[in-house]
This record gives C-alpha cells, structure tokens and sequence, in this order.
C-alpha cells in the first residue's frame, strides 16, 4: 500500500499543496488532477524520490518509501520522453531492464514494442520515431517493467486514440493483476473505478 500523511510541497516561496493524506492500495489506481502550476507533477516527483516534501510522509507498506524495496517497486513515466535517441527501439528496453538488473529477452521486448505499434520499427534508431512513437516506446516499457507501483505523468500525451485505449487496457491488466499506479492527466483516462486526488 502506498500512503501520504499531511504531504505539503512548496516550490521557492511559494506552497504548492499542503495537508495532503490519500492511500492506494493493492488494484486500485488514483487521479492527480488540477490546474497548470497546482503541483500535479510536483506531487509525483515526491511519490518518485526525486525530491523530498516541505512536510509530511510517503509510506510503503507502512514504511517510509525511502528504500530499495520501494524503489524496486516503482515505476515512474515522467512527463517528457526519457529515451535514448542514438539506440534503437528494443536496445532501449534492454537497456532499461539491464539497468534494473534485469534482462528483458528479445521476443518480450519485441511483443511489447508490437502491441503498442512499433512493428517494423524495433531495430529503427528512436531519433527517426515520431513523438508519438517515442511515447510508444515508453509505453513498452511500462509493460516490461515488473513494478507493483506505477506513477505516470501525463502518459496520454502524443498518443492517438488507439494507443489511448492501449495504455487503459494496459494499465487495468497491471490493476487487475494487485498493482496500483497514480496518474495525472488532462483528458479523460479510459480506466474503470480510480479515486480522485483534486489539488
């Protein structure tokens, strides 16, 4: 279970959110919403340690979420495209994996990059990709990486409506599965049931 306890961020002087409690547990997924500049992505920077809050606790399994095991645990898909432009798609997702201490057999890594339409383009280079493949690419990641927890920013962006519903199918099957994952995102999300976190 991942829980927040009176979680406030502040970004120079000014407070971004404060007194924020929530808890996702085994199945269940939460909805970060609110304006630009309310600290969505703030917020899952604090769920991903890549920065600590002005006040209050991240807990995992009701302890502080500030060790391996929550970082084995995690996935997190931040907002811009976190790919290596010089390597093709597949050594992209064995890179990952390698860097996990992981490794990713090829014709998992190729069935990923095919269900989200990159077939044809696994041994392209992914600075020939479109924003919306290199997404894509991302979105395979996320399908290879065994993490209980997934904290995604804004993962709809740049994809068309098939990959839309693709990432929804996905992201229930990790639900359906005792996974959780926290989301932001300015569109409707095609995933059932979710609890709504308003900043």
């Amino acid at each position: 279970m991942l829980s927040a306890i009176d979680l406030a961020c502040t970004r120079g002087e000014r407070s971004l959110f404060s007194g924020i409690d929530f808890e996702v547990k085994a199945g269940e997924w939460l909805h970060v919403r609110g304006a630009n500049g309310c600290g969505k992505t703030s917020l899952l920077r604090l769920l991903a340690g890549l920065s600590k809050p002005a006040h209050g606790e991240i807990r995992w399994n009701g302890n502080p979420a500030n060790d391996d095991e929550y970082r084995a645990d995690l996935l997190f898909l931040g907002h811009h495209a976190a790919v290596k432009e010089e390597l093709t798609a597949l050594e992209n997702l064995q890179l990952a994996s390698s860097l996990d201490g992981e490794e990713l057999p090829e014709d998992e890594a190729v069935a990923a990059l095919r269900r989200f339409g990159l077939q044809g383009r696994e041994d392209l280079p992914v600075r020939f990709l479109s924003a919306g493949q290199k997404r894509r690419v991302l979105l395979a990641r996320v399908m290879t990486r065994k993490a209980r927890l997934w904290v995604l920013d804004e993962p709809f962006t740049a994809l068309d409506t098939r990959a839309v519903q693709l990432l929804g199918s996905l992201v229930g099957e990790h639900l359906a599965g005792g996974g959780m994952a926290v989301v932001t995102s300015h569109q409707a999300i095609p995933i059932p049931g979710g609890k709504g976190l308003d900043l």
